[in-house]
């Protein structure tokens, strides 16, 4: 079974490294110490393939000696490997040539050789009976995928680990796979699945490979407080032990929720401010910034305005610490774009809720689904005509 001893997986730590040089927040003097540090990875694991493209981007320097001494030492590795997977075809049992062929994989994933690895995987596979141990070899081909960014083998792969699941499995391989779901559902902008997958796994938590428990709890609370309403939020988050027993170890997560559930708007826009950089700094959620932030301010918009039929923009903008001006601006931007239920009367300097009922918004939708519908139809009979 896959080794998930408490250690992230070494590649993926260099991921993110790859993934701060890119960022233009990231300041200069920092980028050089993480450069010589990717380096140092590089050099430590002989990683030629990885090394290669690296100098290709433009992230390192060729060194032509290093290259050429770690392509030698990659070479004498690779054919130790395959006179060992000639060994135990001609003088061992099928698990020894299972774990040759296993072997070989585990060090072109080691050396960043996406193509040959994932080949060799598939070579592996075909030397596996085990459910369990096939489950494993997915779970290596997912690390690819997300050291990669590889959201089409990514895809796959969960597919793939859900038809051998209809075919056995254990359940600690079936809590992991949730986690590796959850973070694809968070990297592709589906917060609400995600958040669903990360709180089914809390208790069961056991993918150290992909981040530590922080990381983890970190990404459960932010995706839950866009994702639930507040009854949810306060029986599975607010008050959940495992989240509440790491929490405090997250600067600001802590005033973020409690403060939302609290309705302590200002000191939540605080912490609101103080997590901006751990979002925009993490690989998964850093495409998704603006998107994040904008729910995450209708969400506390919305649940400020909700007590009121009627209520004062300036009352409001000494409520969350802000001016009259900002969040004067702020709904509008969200009233236009159908996120805020309410209308600004700016004469009287006052906020008026029009929010749906269940009925009214059903109807809308069923009008907006209409209205689409007898459009696609006109298009259709246009086309016919022709």
């Amino acid at each position: 079974m896959e080794n998930e001893e408490g250690k992230q997986q070494p590649h993926l730590i260099l991921a993110h490294k790859l993934f701060l040089l890119e960022q233009p927040d990231v300041p200069d003097i920092e980028k050089v110490s993480l450069r010589d540090e990717v380096l140092a990875f590089v050099k430590a694991d002989d990683m030629a393939p990885l090394y290669q493209t690296l100098v290709a981007n433009s992230v390192l320097e060729l060194d032509e000696a290093l290259l050429e001494s770690m392509s030698v030492k990659n070479q004498e590795e690779i054919v130790k490997l395959d006179e060992k997977i000639t060994d135990a075809e001609e003088n061992l049992g099928e698990s020894e040539v299972r774990e040759a062929h296993l072997a070989k994989s585990l060090y072109y994933i080691r050396i960043g050789h996406k193509e040959n690895a994932l080949q060799q995987l598939k070579e592996t596979e075909t030397k596996t009976v085990a459910v369990g141990q096939k489950m494993d070899l997915v779970f290596y081909t997912l690390q690819i995928g997300f050291f990669y960014m590889d959201f089409d083998l990514i895809s796959k792969s969960i597919e793939k680990a859900k038809k051998l699941f209809d075919e056995g499995g254990d359940w600690e391989r079936k809590n992991r796979l949730k986690v590796y779901e959850g973070l694809y559902c968070l990297s592709t902008r589906n917060f609400k699945k995600a958040a669903d997958l990360f709180l089914d796994s809390i208790s069961t938590f056991t993918t150290y490979k992909l981040f530590p428990y922080d990381t983890f709890i970190f990404y459960t609370v932010l995706t839950s407080i866009i994702s639930l309403d507040r009854v949810s939020l306060k029986s599975k988050v607010v008050d959940a032990p495992e989240i509440l027993t790491v929490i405090g170890k997250i600067p600001c997560l802590t005033h973020f929720l409690n403060d939302l559930y609290g309705c302590q708007y200002k000191s939540f826009f605080s912490a609101f401010a103080g997590l901006a950089d751990a979002i925009k700094l993490d690989r998964y959620l850093h495409p998704h910034f603006r998107y994040y932030m904008r729910e995450v301010r209708v969400v506390v918009y919305s649940q400020f305005l909700e007590p009121y039929k009627s209520v004062t923009i300036d009352a409001m903008a000494k409520a969350f610490g802000v001016s009259v001006d900002f969040i004067d601006l702020e709904l509008s931007k969200f009233i236009a774009a159908g996120k805020l239920h309410c209308k600004i009367d700016k004469v009287a300097g006052v906020l008026e809720t029009n929010r749906p009922d269940a009925k009214n918004a059903l109807y809308q939708a069923t009008i907006k689904q209409g209205d689409f519908l007898l459009n696609r139809i006109q298009k259709l009979s246009r086309v016919i005509d022709l």
